[in-house]
């Protein structure tokens, strides 16, 4: 018997587990995955969630309320640093190339034998396809139901694009485990506004991005904004939004990321980092934009005074 109720939908997915497969042979790797997921799947019950199944890498609850949905969150994130750090026989970089994703939603779902089907669980399952390593994301309706103290350790990433819908989602952002996500702060002209778009050009293809279409993710997954066909982008490879006032592109891949602004020699590496993108340059994907065969994304930032775009490298 189908029954509709209220719950809080929580995916999460561990990446990097292929690269384990292959440097630490089948065996020792199931065995690592294994435990990870086992120890991520605990911390359900007890903050009152439900499990309703593993998913290969990851792992899918359901819980009464996002009070409950965000302490399993960090309870998670939290387990797999321990694991990492209780690494026996193993070396503890290996096991921290784990690195985990969690999506939460809120709404109506409707439980049939033992599974759960409806639009919260949809948009979970695609937002998980937008969030980057040891990130959480969630809904503005997950974010509205949260104490002050707790919505104040996330950050607003606008509205996102996802795969299937119509409508854009409200989306905010978990600082990941053991990363600074503060804004980066770079040096730009005292008369910049706030950027009002964004221009993109691929394979001498150009795209603008006005505010209302932000984030902009860039990858060779389907739910990617930009389409960036190449074997080393990986399918949700960078994201760009606006995060406080300034454009950020973070680095959401097994590759990196790396800038080089118009003007300067020196390419910055980003490798599950954050950046402040400023006038115009190039964003290579898998490698450094010196290398004449890495796929390369050049850059333009609008802004309000300046409606036509910069000049591109």
């Amino acid at each position: 018997m189908a029954i509709i109720k209220r719950r809080t939908v929580l995916f999460a997915d561990l990446r990097g587990s292929t690269a384990l497969y292959e440097s630490m042979g089948n065996a020792s790797a199931t065995s690592v995955v294994t435990q990870a997921i086992n120890g991520l799947s605990r911390r359900v019950p007890v903050t009152g969630g439900q499990l309703i199944k593993t998913l290969g890498d990851g792992l899918m609850a359901v819980f009464p309320g996002a009070v409950s949905a965000v302490a399993a969150a960090v309870q998670m994130q939290a387990e797999l640093d321990r694991q990492a750090q209780q690494a026996v026989g193993l070396p503890p970089e290996q096991v921290a190339d784990l690195q985990l994703q969690i999506a939460i939603a809120a709404g109506e779902v409707v439980e049939v034998g033992g599974d759960c089907f409806g639009d919260a669980v949809n948009v979970a399952a695609r937002l998980l396809d937008h969030a980057g390593d040891n990130e959480c994301l969630l809904t503005r309706e997950v974010h509205e139901e949260l104490t002050w103290e707790v919505r104040s350790r996330f950050r607003h990433l606008d509205k996102v694009h996802l795969r299937g819908r119509a409508e854009p989602v409200d989306v905010y952002l978990l600082a990941r485990r053991g990363v600074d996500t503060a804004v980066t702060q770079m040096e730009a002209p005292a008369e910049m506004s706030e950027p009002q778009g964004l221009q993109l050009v691929w394979r001498d293809n150009a795209f603008v991005f006005s505010r209302g279409r932000w984030p902009v993710v860039l990858g060779r997954g389907s739910q990617a904004t930009l389409k960036i066909d190449d074997a080393r982008v990986s399918r949700s490879h960078a994201r760009i939004d606006l995060m406080g006032g300034a454009l950020q592109l973070t680095d959401l891949s097994i590759n990196g990321s790396y800038v080089r602004f118009a003007g300067d020699e020196e390419v910055l590496s980003l490798r599950r980092g954050t950046c402040t993108l400023h006038g115009n340059g190039e964003i290579g994907l898998g490698g450094s934009p010196n290398d004449p065969d890495v796929p390369l994304v050049q850059f333009a930032v609008l802004s309000s005074l300046d409606t036509q775009p910069m000049k591109l490298v």
